[in-house]
């Protein structure tokens, strides 16, 4: 079976690395429910997920980028098996651990390994700024994470996964570290709070893409919350354009629901 991805909603998808499924950004709520983010704050969802918590298959880890009600919801913390492994930022680590989970906190530039028989799946945390300035000091920290899957005979992939981070030059600092990333998972859709842009637009997204380089490129995180304010198709349209399309990085655009392969 070959590595996959499917997107569930918003940032959440199911991630398979040979032996190993992956959860990311569990976000369970249905489409007029409220997301807390925090500080008397909340957005309302505008979309059902594809599937709910039961449908889940058997998970090795989950990986939370950031504790915002749209990343980990009050259905997620009800509902999901507290077995798996929880890796995330520290902050995050330390609240959903009062709530029974395994939580695995990672600060920039550390990893958790897991092994299944002769396969390794090693998850980094690399830095994000989900603001700058006195905003950043007020939203919860952001990781990103590089998921490096290396097979029994040796073979090796790397996912880049954004997390709700700008585009800046920490991207440059990833990239001359890990090298080459098959897939990377952008976080998208121009996300405004407070008047300050918090993930990122359609010029950023690309901004990231032209520093990171990898070989394939899957946008979510751009139309489940009303505080998105850039289009996926500003994204695509600027996409076609640019230089990321004439290095040869493909678009993957996967519907809620959809399986797509993850590329060699």
């Amino acid at each position: 079976m070959p590595d996959s991805l499917t997107f569930i909603g918003n940032a959440t998808t199911i991630i398979r690395l040979g032996a190993f499924t992956l959860l990311t950004d569990p976000n369970f709520l249905h489409r007029g429910q409220r997301a807390y983010l925090g500080k008397g704050l909340w957005t309302r969802r505008l979309t059902d997920p594809a599937c709910s918590i039961a449908d889940l298959p058997p998970l090795d880890a989950i990986v939370l980028s950031h504790l915002h009600g749209d990343h980990f919801d009050r259905v997620a913390r009800a509902e999901l098996d507290r077995e798996p492994p929880l890796i995330t930022t520290p902050a995050a680590a330390q609240r959903l651990q009062r709530y029974g989970f395994r939580t695995k906190g990672l600060e920039p530039w550390t990893e958790h390994r897991l092994e299944l028989g002769a396969e390794q799946l090693t998850v980094h945390a690399v830095p994000g700024f989900h603001a700058r300035g006195l905003l950043g000091m007020v939203l919860p920290p952001v990781m990103g994470s590089v998921l490096e899957h290396r097979t029994a005979d040796g073979q090796t992939r790397r996912i880049l996964i954004s997390g709700d981070t700008l585009t800046g030059d920490h991207v440059d600092e990833i990239r001359e570290r890990f090298g080459h990333f098959d897939t990377a998972i952008v976080h998208l859709g121009g996300t405004r709070v407070l008047m300050h842009t918090v993930t990122m637009d359609a010029v950023q997204g690309v901004d990231y893409l032209q520093r990171a380089r990898p070989g394939q490129v899957i946008p979510v995180h751009y139309d489940d919350y009303r505080v998105f304010r850039s289009p996926l198709a500003d994204f695509e349209a600027l996409f076609d354009r640019s230089s990321p399309r004439e290095t040869g990085m493909t678009l993957t655009k996967a519907a809620r629901g959809q399986t797509v392969d993850l590329l060699p």
